[in-house]
């Protein structure tokens, strides 16, 4: 007859048999990385622009400041119709220009009379920034605020101390008098023969970060976002987010090229932000129209699709509204958005790779690529030789797909610097460098495949994927008359 096994020892026979050791740590993130704001600005990928004042009256770009207040009379104005464009495309913060070069307010600023309060507008009481920002909160998106340090009204302006002051009170009002502010703008631009002026950026900065502490700050220096170097929504090939503050200057037009690819060596995080006008310009224009359709996904395939946020303005008319034309356009770019994004025949593919930190089970798995949760992620085990692969197998060889979607887990760093593209062991992508939030090819022409492998040749560290993806679409190219 058998003796009975002592409980404490079937207890201790049980957790070592079956009682795993505890999961690997998540690997250490590589320096820099994102605050929590610029990790959510981030994960908008779209934001919206306005450009509204005495530009969209005069049919202008640039205003001289000489123009009379008289002249701002938006007699249909709506801004909530205003944030039911944004909507249409399904953004989740607009930004309007609050004082554009010409010095003219939308609010009545204690510091001017150069503002609504002297316009026809509601009888000289308006206050667009005021409807802005409430029509904006109602609907559930955020706000952020232009203000140009160019003032070509202001007489102070070219007084280094006087003007400094009275753009901080300017600024003060803004950050103070409208709720939660989460980004504000702030650029170089000016022209070639206006007055030598110096700018405070580091008290404006400083003053800004007291009053919201959780804004983000644009500009040519960041220091939380910076310009991607050109207005036509196109980031480089290579799109780091790290880059040197130290190596910025606001409005240096030499470091475009820099800002456009920021730079592998990077100690500071600061993402690049893409402007573009869904018109030829940025103010509306009477004799202007909407991009077409193709322009438009291939500009996000050149800002969202190279690890950028696209800032698309689209300017309000004369009459205070977003033109019929331009809404219904911003209508078509978010259904083809969605259209090309809906399906995704990577889902439920088998998923190996070279290694998997802490093994199958060990929660860094392969697999975590296509489960659909961009907070998971696959990470390898690390080795000397810096090379890795993924490779997603048994897809659906009867669905084509002509857009390839690769997403790095950024909060813990961006890391890899060269990769390629394999399906069924050829070569579609030789020369991938930089990846970040997200990274799209779109082919040249629809394939099917049994197999589709990724391999990363250079990574700052073990890379972290989130996510693979592979989508068709239907769309016809844009291609561009400056190349014909």
């Amino acid at each position: 007859m058998r003796k009975a096994v002592p409980l404490f020892l079937a207890i201790l026979f049980y957790q070592s048999k079956f009682s795993l050791a505890k999961p690997p740590s998540p690997p250490l993130p590589v320096l820099p990385v994102p605050s929590s704001s610029q990790l959510k600005w981030q994960r908008r990928e779209i934001i919206m622009f306005f450009h509204f004042g005495v530009n969209t009256f005069t049919n202008s770009e640039w205003g001289t400041g000489h123009e009379s207040p008289t002249i701002f009379n938006p007699t249909a104005l709506n801004t909530t119709q205003w944030i039911s464009a944004a909507s249409a495309l399904g953004v989740s913060l607009v930004i309007l220009t609050a004082k554009h070069h010409d010095g003219f307010c939308l609010w009545p600023s204690r510091y001017t009379h150069h503002s609504v309060a002297l316009s026809p507008w509601h009888g000289g009481k308006g206050d667009v920034i005021r409807n802005f920002v409430t029509a904006a909160h109602a609907g559930g998106i955020d706000v952020g605020l232009y203000l140009s340090p160019w003032d070509r009204h202001e007489k102070s302006y070219g007084l280094e101390v006087p003007y400094n002051e009275y753009y901080l009170g300017q600024l003060y009002e803004l950050l103070t008098n409208y709720g939660s502010i989460s980004e504000i703008w702030f650029d170089g631009a000016k022209g070639a023969n206006a007055t030598n002026m110096t700018y405070y950026f580091k008290d404006w900065f400083g003053m800004t970060k007291q009053l919201q502490g959780s804004i983000n700050i644009f500009s040519d220096a960041g220091p939380d976002l910076r310009w991607v170097g050109d207005e036509k929504g196109s980031a480089g090939e290579t799109c780091w987010s790290q880059i040197n503050r130290t190596s910025l200057r606001i409005g240096d037009a030499s470091l475009e090229r820099y800002l456009n690819t920021g730079d592998p060596r990077g100690t500071d995080w600061v993402p690049p932000e893409c402007d573009v006008s869904i018109r030829p310009g940025w103010f509306w224009h009477e004799s202007e129209k909407p991009k077409p359709l193709n322009q438009l996904i291939d500009i996000y395939y050149k800002s969202v699709g190279r690890n950028c946020v696209l800032l698309l303005n689209v300017p309000p008319n004369t009459t205070g509204l977003v033109s019929e034309i331009d809404v219904k356009r911003l209508r078509q770019f978010r259904s083809a958005i969605d259209k090309i994004f809906k399906e995704d025949i990577a889902r439920g593919s088998v998923v190996k790779a070279s290694s998997e930190r802490g093994g199958e089970h060990g929660g860094f798995a392969a697999s975590n690529v296509v489960d659909g949760d961009e907070e998971t992620y696959w990470t390898p085990e690390e080795n000397k030789k810096g090379s890795y692969w993924i490779e997603l197998r048994g897809l659906n060889q009867t669905a084509k797909f002509n857009v390839v979607r690769i997403q790095e887990m950024i909060r813990m760093g961006q890391r890899i610097g060269r990769y390629e593209v394999y399906v069924d062991g050829k070569a579609i992508v030789r020369n991938g460098t930089t990846v970040g939030h997200k990274r799209l090819h779109r082919l040249e022409r629809p394939m099917t495949a049994e197999s589709v492998r990724i391999r990363i040749t250079e990574s700052r560290g073990p890379p972290l994927l989130a996510v693979v993806g592979l989508h068709f679409d239907p769309f016809k190219p844009w291609v561009s008359t400056d190349t014909l």
